[in-house]
């Protein structure tokens, strides 16, 4: 476990993401508040945080041919100040009291542009800062400091919020942000070099094939484009609405720490256990992430809600680290991190509509009704991954395998 940790990159690396996960926790919780507060509506918060994911998408592409053409510890370093930049904007329209929807959503677009540039970089420079017999546990140990940050992010937003007011939450995020920027900053990684001449256009078709090569790979980011609508949907838009009429802020803040708090106990199970078949396993319990949609919906008391979130995040852990070792082990260097963005376009382009759908949907079938049915979507989607044949077959190991 501590071993990746005596790699000096990997250290800043791994600092630089856990602060910024901190800030990524923070901030959605704060923002969902500060336009409940503005404007009381459902669907005025569902289109503030569509805008945000839809940019994310848009841009996904382009970020991973960055990603794998420019240094990616340079690419994190602008990411980062460009989100506390937008933060400590968000912040002040807040707190002085200039905050307006059109505002908000300007501000998401600037976030959700900024995350397409870094998660493919994020993701694709982990090999690059650890031997290769260490990927696994660093993978793992990234996961669970992630994890930690989500951890202390969800609750310290909620009782920022609810003490403070959204506005000082948003202006502490940008501070963070501020501190991940400077820990990528030392972050030196040797680069990558390209296997064909650098054109963008013939980058994506480069990425696309690698990406459409492994049957295994799309069809499960064909069945997350249907999860992540559903569970991002019910949770940032419906929860926090339910939340301020039973369980209050506070209480919501911790609930998402228990959903992070039972992946970080995942992190550490799945880091000293993994399957053979760890892909299939952790699809496989992806499905529990229909529990907490369904205690929202039927239960929305604490204790039920905090039950069900840490499950969710126990089962999904296992799926996140037996993913990201899958396509570190049969992806070249050179193509991961544009693999990486195919995969987080396709497992996102759905998750705009899930959150501006949510609301109009909870309005007209109910918001019980509402969320059950995106719970019964989760089990669906999930059980048409689980069964396709190279799912099921693909194992874990040391050496790459061939495309399936």
């Amino acid at each position: 476990m501590s071993a990746p940790l005596r790699e000096p990159m990997f250290r800043r690396l791994a600092i630089g993401r856990v602060t910024t996960y901190i800030g990524n926790a923070v901030a959605p919780v704060a923002l969902a508040f500060a336009v409940l507060d503005l404007t009381g509506s459902v669907v005025a918060l569902g289109l503030v945080v569509g805008a945000r994911s839809i940019a994310n998408v848009l841009l996904l592409l382009m970020g991973g041919v960055l990603a794998d053409r420019l240094p990616r510890g340079v690419i994190l370093q602008g990411a980062s100040l460009a989100a506390a930049a937008s933060q400590a904007v968000t912040a002040l329209s807040v707190l002085l009291g200039f905050a307006s929807v059109p505002l908000l959503v300007v501000l998401s677009v600037v976030n959700g542009a900024v995350s397409a540039a870094s998660l493919p970089a994020a993701s694709a420079l982990t090999p690059q800062t650890v031997p290769p017999g260490l990927i696994r546990q660093a993978n793992a140990v990234v996961r669970i400091g992630i994890n930690t940050a989500l951890i202390t992010g969800a609750s310290l937003g909620g009782m920022v919020a609810a003490l403070a007011g959204p506005g000082w939450a948003m202006a502490g995020t940008a501070v963070v942000f501020t501190v991940a920027a400077f820990f990528y900053s030392r972050v030196r990684a040797p680069e990558i070099a390209a296997a064909e001449p650098t054109r963008p256009l013939a980058d994506l078709r480069a990425g696309w094939a690698e990406f459409t090569s492994r049957t295994w790979v799309w069809s499960i980011v064909v069945a997350f484009m249907l999860v992540n609508a559903a569970v991002v949907g019910g949770l940032q838009v419906l929860g926090p609405a339910i939340a301020d009429t039973t369980i209050g802020r506070l209480a919501w803040g911790f609930v998402l720490g228990a959903q992070t708090l039972g992946a970080l106990v995942g992190g550490v199970l799945a880091s000293r256990w993994q399957p053979r078949r760890a892909l299939l396993f952790g699809t496989a319990l992806v499905a529990v992430e229909a529990v907490p949609l369904l205690a929202l919906a039927h239960a929305p008391q604490l204790v039920p809600l905090l039950v069900a979130n840490f499950l969710g995040g126990l089962a999904v852990e296992q799926f996140t680290i037996a993913w990201d070792v899958s396509l570190q082990e049969n992806v070249p260097p050179d193509r991961l991190a544009r693999v990486y963005s195919y995969d987080a376009v396709g497992s996102f382009v759905a998750i705009p509509l899930g959150e501006i759908a949510v609301g109009p949907l909870a309005g007209y079938f109910g918001t019980a009704a509402t969320l059950s049915m995106l719970a019964g979507l989760v089990v669906l989607a999930v059980a048409g991954a689980a069964l396709a044949p190279s799912v099921r077959s693909l194992v874990r190991g040391d050496t790459p395998l061939a495309p399936a």
